[in-house]
């Protein structure tokens, strides 16, 4: 694992009326990571990053977020997260600049560092010449680039993506795939995807659940060998099928 711990994450649960949507998952991610968050619809990825994000709090178990626990330190734990929704919230009639200026007002950038701040997140994501147009005329593939760039604002030392590729076209995925890899080292990147190709390119390590809890963790190469498979290069597909076919049996 890379550096010290920046997601830690105990015998998480959460649950809605009689839905335990999440139940009892562990695992850590370190500093400069990129790790990969799997599992079928209904697992409680979703759930489980929106905890992270500090938008729900656990049921029970234990979160710290750069060592902070969000239930006690909810700004400082949200200053250190830039959360990226499967489906983020625009204000379609905004210019893109003008959107990050507003984002950046919420994550309370001081008001002398906000042109910089937004200068950065456009360049560190392709969008000047996009900075005066409204979010809402943008293809895709740009609104997911603006998605990214909210994320960014404030510099968090870590990002929580939550399908950061869902809906693009081939290129777009290529486009945001880039974007999210030239974080390596820098930030600590959380992210889940349906697309097991972009994680193995990514990703240094995968979290794999199923009906809420964890069914693998680690390399490739790790979850092949706790599966008996002897492949020379594991097959993270036919990995994920069989971890999210065991954990979807009955106990």
């Amino acid at each position: 694992m890379a550096g010290e711990p920046m997601i830690e994450v105990r015998d998480l649960t959460k649950r809605f009326g009689r839905v335990e949507a999440v139940r009892g998952i562990s695992f850590t991610v370190g500093r400069g990571e990129i790790v990969g968050f799997l599992g079928p619809n209904g697992a409680g990825k979703t759930t489980t990053m929106r905890i992270l994000a500090g938008v729900f709090p656990p049921t029970s178990g234990e979160v710290r977020i750069a060592g902070a626990d969000p239930v006690r330190e909810p700004l400082r734990c949200r200053r250190a997260v830039g959360y990226f929704p499967e489906y983020a919230p625009f204000y379609p009639d905004l210019s893109v600049a003008g959107y990050l200026r507003f984002v950046a007002r919420l994550k309370r950038v001081p008001r002398a560092d906000r042109a910089r701040t937004v200068e950065s997140v456009l360049a560190a994501c392709g969008l000047q010449a996009v900075a005066d147009r409204r979010v809402g005329t943008l293809s895709k593939g740009y609104r997911q680039r603006v998605g990214l760039a909210q994320a960014l604002c404030g510099d968090p030392p870590i990002l929580v993506l939550d399908e950061p590729t869902i809906g693009l076209d081939p290129a777009q995925v290529v486009e945001v795939r880039t974007l999210v890899a030239r974080l390596r080292g820098d930030r600590t990147v959380f992210f889940s995807s349906h697309v097991l190709s972009e994680v193995e390119a990514l990703c240094e390590r995968v979290v794999v659940v199923a009906r809420g809890r964890v069914v693998g963790e680690g390399t490739p190469a790790q979850l092949s060998a706790r599966l008996g498979r002897h492949e020379e290069t594991p097959d993270l597909e036919a990995i994920f099928l069989d971890l999210v076919g065991a954990g979807e049996r009955p106990p």
